[in-house]
C-alpha cells in the first residue's frame, strides 16, 4: 500500500488533506487509539498515518475504507474519497485535466513518444520508469495513475472535444518497454483511432523540414474560442494564451496547425500496420 504525499507548492491539494486528516484524527482519538495502534489495525505504519493526519500525505481510497471500518464511522470517513479524488494526483495533472475538459478541441504533436491521452499502461510505465533522475516507485504509480485518469476524456462524455494528434514516426518504431509493450501500444493507438472524434496521424521519418521540428507541442481551443498553446517542458506547463496580451504570442494557431497537417499525410492504421509489430 501506498499514500502519496502533497508538496508545499499545492495549496489546493494541501487545503482538503488538512480537513482529511482533521477528520481522521478526530475520529481516531474518539475511539482511543494512539497512531501506532491504529496503523497496525489498517495496515499502515505510524509515520504514514501521522503523514496523513497533519495532511502532508494523500490516503489511497483503501485506507479510508478501512478507517472507516476499524474506527466504526459508518460510511463518513469512506465518504471522504471523492474529496480526496480532486486532489489525488499532482498538480501538473490536475492543471492538464482541467484544460482539457474546458477544451472543444485540441490538437497535439509528438516527437518522441506518444501523447499521454494514447498510452498504455504499460508504456508510460515504461516511459516513466526511465526517465532520469529517477522517480521513487510510488512516484512512478502516482504518475501513471494520473495518466490513465487523464484519459477518460477521449470518450467518457455525450459531446467528448475533438482530437488531433501527430505522432513522428519515430514514435511508432521505438520498441519503448520491450516488443510485448510496444505491441499493445500500437493496438491501442488502432483503438482510439477507431473513435468517432479522433484523428490519427504520423509525420514520416522521410520529410526532410516540417514545422514539428522544435519539438512536442500541444494546442488546445476552449469553449469561449480562446486558444492555449502548451509546450512539451519537463517538469512544467508552459502555456502561451491567445487573451493574454502581456504574454508570450501563440507560436502555433489553428492556422498554423491547419498548415502542419500535409507534412503528416500519412494514416496512423497504415504505418502502424507497416511496422509489423502489432498482432
Amino acid at each position: 500500500m501506498s499514500e502519496w504525499d502533497t508538496g508545499p507548492e499545492d495549496e489546493e491539494a494541501g487545503a482538503v488533506m488538512k480537513i482529511v486528516g482533521r477528520q481522521l484524527k478526530l475520529w481516531r482519538e474518539a475511539a482511543g487509539l494512539t497512531q501506532a495502534e491504529f496503523g497496525k489495525g489498517i495496515g499502515y505504519s505510524e509515520e504514514s498515518v501521522a503523514a496523513v493526519e497533519r495532511g502532508r500525505r494523500v490516503p489511497q481510497p483503501e485506507y479510508l475504507d478501512l478507517a472507516d471500518e476499524v474506527l466504526g464511522a459508518g460510511g463518513r470517513l469512506a465518504a471522504l474519497k471523492e474529496d480526496v479524488a480532486l486532489v489525488r494526483y499532482p498538480k501538473k495533472v490536475r492543471d492538464l485535466t482541467k484544460l482539457e475538459a474546458a477544451s472543444v478541441e485540441l490538437c497535439c504533436y509528438e516527437s518522441s513518444v506518444f501523447n499521454g491521452l494514447l498510452q498504455t499502461e504499460e508504456y508510460a510505465r515504461a516511459l516513466i520508469g526511465n526517465r532520469r533522475p529517477f522517480f521513487t516507485p510510488r512516484e512512478i504509480e502516482e504518475r501513471v495513475a494520473g495518466r490513465m485518469a487523464r484519459q477518460k476524456i477521449l470518450d467518457s462524455s455525450a459531446t467528448p472535444p475533438i482530437f488531433s494528434f501527430v505522432q513522428c514516426e519515430s514514435t511508432l518504431r521505438r520498441p519503448l518497454g520491450g516488443k510485448p509493450v510496444m505491441r499493445r501500444q500500437l493496438e491501442r493507438l488502432l483503438e482510439v483511432g477507431r473513435f468517432r472524434n479522433v484523428d490519427l496521424q504520423v509525420l514520416p521519418l522521410a520529410r526532410e523540414v516540417n514545422p514539428g521540428l522544435s519539438g512536442s507541442f500541444s494546442l488546445r481551443r476552449l469553449k469561449g474560442g480562446e486558444c492555449i498553446e502548451v509546450a512539451a517542458t519537463p517538469g512544467t506547463i508552459l502555456i502561451r494564451d491567445s487573451k493574454n496580451p502581456d504574454g508570450p504570442r501563440l507560436t502555433f494557431t489553428p492556422t498554423t496547425w491547419a498548415g502542419f497537417l500535409p507534412y503528416a499525410s500519412a494514416s496512423a492504421p497504415t504505418v502502424v500496420r507497416g511496422t509489423g509489430q502489432h498482432a
